[in-house]
């Protein structure tokens, strides 16, 4: 089968959730046994977004490959269970670095660089996935293109997908997501912001086949008409996504409205029996069935809700799978004192500390560690939440009170949390990182050990008790105080087994207390929770 290229844009305003629609075609034409990847086109001109501030664009999710990238790939992931690679993000800042590059070797002697056709030909080159073979094994890539039409550094992604749509023909199609608002004033729906929308998009050469319209309220079928009249569109491929109770319910819409079908008739497939995907309503349904609520803290300093996207998409997989709604409470970290710990963390089933740099913060999350390990409540550290365990533990149990990480206090005695020798000489931001999968082998007779024997088929390449975890971070348990801490009750339960640097920590006489290096919220998807998340809230539950 020809390769079938979907590009997704969107119109009126940012955020409509161009991510969630992008992942929900895949997942439907997944169901449907094609072999389906999705990337990301971000029009910035940062080459990763691992240097943005999570206030201005959300978590950065990484890649088993190490490839800092944007949220939307986590969504990618979660609906879809596809492994992502630094080839399904791009951003602006990728490309011109590449065209940039290439001029200095002199591959463009004696021509004059232009963003047409040197910068167009170089991001159509990446929507093709036209570097290498991959693309071969795909029957349809789906591009996702932040931002905006009529933003001005979209500008040649628009180009670009212009020139694709006429030269594949029917191998391509447009899928644009607007926003219809409503005028409570008036009670009125609105569509004259998709109208201005589709002119804009066609202004630049690109008519869409298929509209999707964000709605607060349901579309009546004449609206839907008057929109397909004036935007050039048949009416069956106007396509209305309305609020819904959970992002994994627009799947389950799309598919009720025929947008699989749509884009399958669109690029000439034969349409054939919709799949029933009972595994995902088997999960809905599930969902609705929890009603018990399970009180979860995530302390942090990051109050804006995406910083922490993935930990709260798997917090919620892992409550459905143990018939429980886990409702989460942000506590900002810097508020957090021993004079008021208590009366934040009051009624909590359990902890998260969540990950994050900086010192900003770090006491806070410190102090919460400690109520959690001294009055037995199930606490999760992820990253450098597992790092402020182990200080934590070192300044009460150890008993050296000024214990610290070099990252926060480079002058302390007792840096328990310390950077790999071979990355003090590093300079280069995002130089000095661990990014990307590692191994980790597992200690027998531990918690974390039976959370992933609990779950043997969670689906990343393991040979069990080796698993694989994704890193973002700079600094490591120093493995001069391992001993000490073992011998004082934190053990040391997870381990790389060629550097020996220490992936898990965990205190068996408490009732669920365990820190991690790596990020387990990456790997966790709809149908496959994450074993740990699994363990945690099945811990709270108790």
């Amino acid at each position: 089968m020809t390769t079938k290229y979907i590009f997704v844009t969107g119109g009126v305003v940012s955020s409509l959730g161009k991510g969630i629609i992008a992942a929900s075609i895949g997942k439907l034409l997944q169901a449907r046994g094609y072999r389906i990847t999705i990337q990301k086109f971000d029009p910035y001109i940062n080459i990763d977004p691992g240097t943005l501030n999570p206030y201005e664009h959300g978590e950065c999710y990484v890649t088993a490959d190490g490839m800092e990238t944007d949220l939307d790939l986590g969504h990618y992931e979660r609906f879809t269970g596809i492994r992502t690679s630094r080839n399904n993000s791009i951003t602006t800042g990728r490309i011109y670095k590449t065209v940039i590059d290439r001029e200095r070797r002199g591959d463009y002697l004696g021509k004059t660089i232009q963003v047409v056709p040197h910068i167009t030909d170089e991001i159509k080159r990446r929507m093709l996935r036209d570097y290498d073979d991959e693309h071969e094994q795909y029957d349809f890539v789906i591009t996702e293109v932040g931002g905006t039409i009529g933003d001005i550094e979209s500008a040649p992604f628009m180009e670009a997908i212009r020139q694709l749509r006429w030269q594949l023909g029917r191998n391509a199609v447009c899928v644009h997501l607007t926003y219809v608002p409503y005028l409570k004033a008036a009670d009125e729906l609105k569509t004259k912001p998709t109208q201005h929308s589709v002119k804009e998009l066609q202004s630049m050469g690109i008519q869409p086949d298929i509209l999707v319209l964000r709605t607060e309220k349901h579309l009546s079928d004449a609206m839907r008409m008057k929109v397909a009249s004036f935007c050039n569109v048949d009416l069956e491929c106007v396509v209305q996504s309305e609020d819904l109770p959970s992002i994994y319910e627009v799947p389950v819409s799309m598919q009720r409205q025929g947008l699989d079908a749509d884009i399958l008739r669109k690029t000439g497939i034969p349409v054939g029996e919709t799949p029933a995907m009972q595994p995902w309503h088997d999960f809905l349904e599930r969902r609705d069935r929890a009603t018990q609520v399970l009180d979860i803290a995530l302390v942090g300093k990051y109050s804006l809700q995406d910083a922490y996207k993935s930990i709260l998409e798997s917090l919620a997989h892992a409550g459905t799978y143990n018939d429980r709604k886990v409702k989460t409470h942000f506590i900002n970290s810097e508020l957090i004192n021993k004079g008021n710990v208590a009366q934040l963390l009051s009624g909590m089933a359990g902890i998260v500390i969540c990950p994050g740099f900086g010192e900003r913060g770090i006491e806070g999350k410190i102090i919460a560690a400690e109520y959690g390990r001294t009055h037995s409540i199930p606490t999760f550290g992820i990253c450098l939440g597992m790092q402020m365990m182990v200080i934590e533990f070192a300044r009460n149990v150890l008993g050296y009170a000024d214990a610290n990480s070099s990252e926060m206090d480079s002058e302390t005695p007792h840096n328990v949390i310390d950077m790999m020798e071979e990355q003090k000489n590093i300079t280069q931001m995002g130089g000095t990182m661990r990014l990307g999968e590692y191994d980790c082998r597992l200690t027998e007779a531990s918690r974390a050990y039976d959370a992933y024997k609990a779950h043997s088929e969670f689906p990343f390449p393991l040979t069990f008790p080796l698993i694989k975890e994704r890193h973002r971070h700079r600094y490591e348990f120093n493995n001069t105080y391992k001993e000490e801490f073992e011998k004082h009750g934190m053990k040391c339960t997870g381990c790389n087994p060629a550097t020996s640097l220490v992936e898990i920590v965990e205190v068996p006489e408490h009732h669920w207390y365990i820190g991690v290096q790596f990020h387990p919220e990456y790997s966790s998807t709809v149908l496959n929770p994450h074993p740990l998340f699994m363990s945690f809230i099945k811990a709270c539950s108790e």
